[in-house]
């Protein structure tokens, strides 16, 4: 069965056909660094993991390049150091900043069993690509220069007569409708609505750099072209897949495809676009003002990394999501049941039952059913298909010690009250062996009374 990917350009499903199958190619726009990760944030990252993870599994890890950027470049980051790094120059107080929240989201996502990227380029580090695409954009005449900004015209896109794509395609609109229902800045100096920027001048104590285009002033990229050049300079001009939140459709998305195309007079930057759903909490709009923003960092105080996991990867990744307590709980309860008949299991191949679906645009749902399916017919192949999804990333007994290190459990003292209470059975003293019972009860302990394989009384346990 082959690969389908669902293309946000052509807004249909698409034989995934790598441009070199020996160097398949995919980029995802990563996070700004000022702050913890949201677990919105979360979905692109554990998506793309899954698909990385997909690519690697039907072409070779040594064939799969994945790029995930930092942006360490940007307003709320400087609002940041200068609040937190009163005392250091602002540059000094921004790398600090930028060097701190990036291992913190560096944490979050392994702890959600994320692949690192083949390569995580900075934007910062990328200086020289970003001039170069634009100096290559104000010599075919698709920017100028205005007050010390340099600014992109999809007009003049539009009106090229060449292979280009038309500025809108990515997002199905129109220049008008883009005007009639975009916020777009007004400034003196730009000469059509819809142009955006690409350079401009830095304020005093801002990070700055020689600006292209001739300009004699100091200045700092926009936002759009620093993907731009970081994918061309980790991937080429053209590539397989670039992803991200489908909130960077437009303008993101959209004006990275202008920039890149135009700069080196390309058909299409990435051969397929994908983008995740939106995610909510509760039925709400996560937001601080209603009160349900949330880290990943917080939630991993109170789950483990796999159980968010999990919890994503229930819903399609086209679809929304929404984030819930019960769902969380769900997702626990399953995994605490994989981990104990399978995690230390010798893994087989994973099943064709739970890859078929992944093959069929990343059906994360159906292949979760087929591995509820597998529990009870191939526990070899169900941690073979699990692994293949991120998951075991530790033992049973590991996973287990976790759960009763995260309940306040210590499961020395539990052994100690169950040989205590079997001790009181064999000398039929009942109400201290019930006594005992009611006090593991009361710390969440569940009794299993058996036999072992001689007919010997045996008592396991596990948390409620």
């Amino acid at each position: 069965m082959e690969l389908r990917l669902y293309d946000t350009l052509s807004k249909e499903k698409r034989t995934f056909v790598p441009l070199d199958a020996n160097d398949v190619r995919m980029y995802v726009c990563g996070p700004t660094v000022y702050d913890f990760a949201h677990i919105g944030n979360a979905r692109p990252v554990i998506v793309f993991d899954v698909l990385f993870r997909l690519l690697r599994h039907l072409y070779g890890e040594a064939h799969v390049k994945y790029v995930r950027n930092i942006t360490d470049v940007d307003d709320k980051i400087n609002d940041r150091a200068a609040r937190d790094f009163p005392g250091l120059p602002l540059n000094e107080a921004i790398r600090e900043v930028t060097e701190q929240t990036g291992q913190q989201f560096h944490a979050d996502v392994d702890a959600l069993g994320a692949l690192r990227p083949s390569v995580e380029p900075r934007a910062t580090e990328h200086i020289a690509e970003m001039r170069e695409i634009i100096d290559r954009l104000v010599a075919g005449g698709f920017a100028y220069v205005a007050e010390d900004h340099v600014l992109f015209s999809p007009q003049a896109m539009n009106a090229a007569n060449s292979v280009l794509p038309r500025y809108g395609a990515l997002s199905n609109r129109s220049l008008d409708e883009m005007v009639a229902g975009a916020r777009v800045d007004v400034a003196p100096y730009k000469r059509g609505n819809t142009d955006f920027v690409l350079w401009k001048p830095s304020k005093p104590g801002e990070p700055s750099w020689p600006s292209p285009a001739g300009i004699a002033a100091q200045g700092r990229p926009g936002w759009h072209v620093e993907c731009s050049a970081m994918a061309w300079k980790h991937l080429g001009e053209y590539f397989d897949i670039h992803g991200g939140g489908i909130d960077l459709v437009f303008p993101h998305h959209e004006n990275e495809v202008a920039q890149t195309c135009c700069a080196f007079h390309r058909e299409r930057m990435a051969n397929y676009w994908m983008h995740n759903g939106f995610l909510q909490v509760e039925s709400e709009k996560m937001s601080k003002s209603l009160g349900n923003f949330t880290t990943i960092h917080e939630l991993l105080k109170d789950w483990p990394g796999e159980v968010l996991r999990l919890n994503m990867l229930k819903t399609h990744y086209r679809s929304p999501i929404d984030w819930t307590m019960k769902s969380l709980e769900e997702s626990k309860r399953t995994l605490d049941d994989w981990y104990r008949v399978a995690a230390d299991v010798a893994p087989g191949q994973p099943a064709a039952s739970v890859v078929e679906p992944l093959l069929d645009d990343l059906n994360t749902s159906l292949a979760i059913a087929a591995l509820h399916s597998l529990r009870n017919s191939d526990v070899s192949a169900l941690a073979g298909s699990l692994r293949l999804l991120g998951f075991f990333s530790e033992s049973a007994a590991q996973w287990e010690g976790r759960k009763q290190q995260a309940t306040g459990v210590d499961a020395s003292e539990i052994d100690r009250l169950i040989a205590e209470r079997a001790a009181a059975r064999a000398r039929k003293d009942f109400k201290e062996s019930d006594r005992i019972r009611d006090e593991l009860v009361a710390k969440g302990v569940v009794l299993k009374d058996g036999k072992d394989a001689a007919g010997k009384p045996v008592t396991t346990w596990e948390l409620a």
